[in-house]
């Protein structure tokens, strides 16, 4: 499997993220913004009044126009495109020399950013409260880490940019008593990119979008990995989905070629480093 360049390496362990450009060619790029435009129409968990961070089935998304403001998870059922994004070469390899062979995926989502004066932007780390203060040291192994993949143009800044604090991720960070981080806090660093690039990055890391004022909106898909001793944000794998995987996509959502018993997740299979590295 292809592994961390020394370059990549360094940006990991320093900045805490890094921008793989490239990574969708055209035509998928096509495909992928067009499923996401269709998926408007269709059901799925959308955040609405609940307490946030949580989503509720609804029959469609309520902003029907293709520039406005959406928030999908569970994707996998949607399209085939989604499936091979969860071990998609060129990414998926790095997180496994990352992250090593003990890991499940745990979320997809979609994101798309309106142009409008109105949103400020935000940053957070990923796992909640009590995940963004436990963080690993230097030699570790994340706990969970992300793949951002940008389906838009983002190339100024003023377009949603993927803002981050370089380094956040292994140091303390302004909290709870302190002032909120936001995208205008000292540090922040808004970051430019073109469709089709991806930029990986730990839970740990200060993260999250920037005002978008460029007159169109910024389009993203979201895919979420952990060591597998870690629950799952928020997908139930049926049948259907599984029997379009492969023997790898299926281990990483939960099939340990086995029913539960107590201790799965935690013991691996035996077969784990084989499924994991040759598909």
């Amino acid at each position: 499997m292809e592994q961390l360049s020394k370059q990549q390496r360094r940006a990991w362990d320093i900045n805490g993220f890094i921008h793989l450009e490239g990574v969708l060619d055209a035509d998928e790029i096509s495909h992928l913004c067009q499923q996401v435009d269709d998926i408007r129409t269709k059901p799925g968990w959308e955040p609405t009044n609940l307490p946030m961070g949580h989503y509720d089935w609804v029959e469609q998304c309520q902003n029907q126009d293709t520039e406005g403001f959406m928030d999908r998870r569970d994707l996998l059922s949607y399209d085939d495109a989604f499936i091979n994004l969860i071990d998609r070469p060129g990414v998926f390899d790095l997180i496994v020399d990352i992250m090593g062979p003990y890991l499940a995926f745990s979320m997809s989502q979609i994101i798309v950013r309106a142009s409008t004066p109105k949103f400020p932007g935000y940053t957070h780390t990923d796992g909640g409260e009590g995940l963004r203060r436990i963080r690993v040291t230097e030699t570790s192994r994340p706990l969970a880490m992300k793949a951002l993949y940008l389906l838009t143009d983002v190339t100024e800044i003023g377009s949603g940019n993927f803002t981050v604090f370089p380094g956040s991720h292994m140091r303390p960070f302004p909290e709870v008593d302190e002032p909120i981080v936001t995208p205008e806090t000292p540090g922040a660093v808004p970051l430019t990119a073109k469709a089709g690039d991806c930029i990986i990055f730990p839970h740990s890391l200060w993260h999250g979008p920037g005002p978008n004022i460029s007159g169109k909106a910024r389009k993203t898909l979201l895919y979420n990995y952990c060591q597998m001793f870690i629950r799952p944000y928020d997908f139930a794998v049926t049948s259907e989905v599984a029997d379009r995987c492969t023997r790898r996509q299926r281990r990483l959502l939960g099939d340990l070629g086995h029913d539960f018993r107590p201790g799965s997740y935690v013991y691996v299979p035996e077969d784990q480093l084989d499924v994991i590295e040759n598909g």
